[in-house]
């Protein structure tokens, strides 16, 4: 079923606030004013909101290095999340985790995750609660092509599929995986294809479609609400930016790659489909909400910069080894 007209702009806004996010977050860290690695989400954003839309509060996601996207999606504070890239104690790990280990457990963003496939078997095991409290939870792992190739996916995924776990793995095909083509590293030509040797549904959709997005996981979580185990389900997707916002982080790609994939533009096709096919948006109500979500970003900006750093004494706090 199509989600309503309300619930549309509902998911327009969110994309648009995740892209405008990701490129404050470029802007200041290619400024100096971040610190560490930055992974931009721009050209996903279909597929974090897609699939999030159709989850509730309580339902559990997972995410990986190229994280903000999903946070934002599943609703984390934007305050808390750019005082977390800015290194401030304000932040979702006090300024300690940074820009790939946000984390949210109240909404059910149970963190991203620095390490290529790492949260696949940690979001499988919140499956396997979800199933044993009986409350019709449901656990996402979000993850790139490559870590489909790495033994944490098989691992996982075998273990929800025998036992039934109410699961949704959802790879978000973007075609490379760090600096190398997916079309070298892939034995298939869909990850999707895989799931059959595990005897669950496989499913690929346009990850630049976020109301087809939505449809294939609103019908995987129903199926898994009911008991009848997980679904892969494959996005076929693009990332605008290198693999990091380090300099030349994307040479290898050829720029008329890119631009054929921007002019498939996730929020440009909702755009249009709300204002010129549905009129449910105005040109002027584009814009409106889009500098409301600006001075959003920017308001999570100045509460970053306004707050402190951690003092050198915390580095010996919230620690869980010896």
């Amino acid at each position: 079923m199509q989600p309503s007209a309300n619930n549309q702009l509902e998911m327009l806004r969110t994309m648009q606030t995740i892209r405008r996010f990701e490129e404050r977050a470029s802007d200041d860290f290619h400024a100096g004013d971040i610190y560490g690695v930055v992974h931009c989400y721009i050209g996903e954003e279909a597929v974090a909101v897609g699939v999030c839309s159709a989850l509730k509060r309580d339902d559990r996601i997972i995410s990986t290095h190229r994280g903000h996207g999903h946070c934002i999606a599943k609703g984390a504070d934007l305050n808390r999340m750019m005082a977390e890239l800015y290194g401030r104690e304000t932040g979702y790990c006090k300024g300690k985790g940074g820009s790939m280990h946000i984390a949210d457990f109240k909404i059910g963003m149970l963190g991203a995750n620095g390490i290529v496939a790492g949260g696949i078997p940690i979001v499988t095991g919140a499956g396997l609660a979800a199933q044993l409290d009986g409350k019709g939870g449901v656990a996402v792992s979000f993850f790139g092509d490559g870590a489909s190739n790495a033994g944490g996916f098989h691992e996982s995924i075998n273990i929800a599929a025998k036992w039934k776990l109410p699961m949704l793995y959802v790879c978000e095909n973007n075609l490379h995986s760090a600096n190398t083509p997916a079309s070298k590293t892939l034995a298939l030509e869909d990850v999707a294809a895989r799931a059959a040797g595990y005897g669950i549904p496989g499913v690929v959709v346009d990850g630049n479609d976020v109301l087809a997005v939505h449809d294939a996981a609103a019908t995987a979580i129903a199926r898994a609400r009911a008991g009848e185990g997980p679904t892969l389900i494959e996005c076929k997707t693009y990332r605008w930016r290198g693999h990091t916002e380090r300099p030349n982080a994307y040479e290898h790609r050829q720029p008329d790659e890119i631009e054929a994939w921007k002019e498939k533009d996730p929020i440009a096709r909702l755009v249009d489909n709300l204002v010129n096919q549905q009129g449910q948006l105005s040109d002027e109500e584009w814009k409106q909400m889009d500098d409301d979500i600006l001075r959003a970003i920017q308001d999570a900006v100045d509460f970053a910069k306004a707050s402190p750093f951690p003092t050198p004494e915390s580095a010996l706090e919230d620690v869980f080894a010896s």
